[in-house]
């Protein structure tokens, strides 16, 4: 949450960081000052759609722009295919994912990496 949460505030980005553990659950929310209360269910969903899927959820953004098939899944009530989360995977087990909203889908998804990559950083 910490390296998430200082990459935001570095590129000045009003973020909501959600961190759900292996089941799907919310152990950790936070909205940076000047984020719009909208983003924090996309956030979770974001969170919880790659932890359900164990994947980030980019590649149902992919899908679906795409088209064809890839529609499908916007009918899918249990998955937000939009770029911004990803599992949180340490010593090859998913343990939680991360999901960030807040600005477009490519800077939430650098948000979410940041967390990733500051988990892997603190797991070495």
């Amino acid at each position: 949450m910490r390296a998430a949460q200082a990459r935001a505030e570095r590129e000045g980005w009003p973020m909501v960081i959600a961190i759900v553990d292996s089941t799907g659950h919310l152990v950790m929310l936070h909205k940076l000052d000047q984020a719009q209360y909208g983003s924090i269910p996309v956030a979770q969903a974001k969170a919880e759609t790659a932890v359900r899927f164990r994947r980030p959820t980019k590649v149902f953004e992919d899908a679906v722009a795409a088209g064809g098939l890839g529609m499908r899944l916007l009918g899918m009530d249990n998955l937000l295919p939009l770029d911004g989360g990803l599992p949180l995977i340490v010593g090859g087990e998913v343990i939680g994912a991360i999901g960030v909203s807040g600005m477009q889908s490519v800077q939430d998804a650098q948000i979410a990496q940041a967390g990733v990559d500051g988990l892997l950083e603190h797991d070495a």
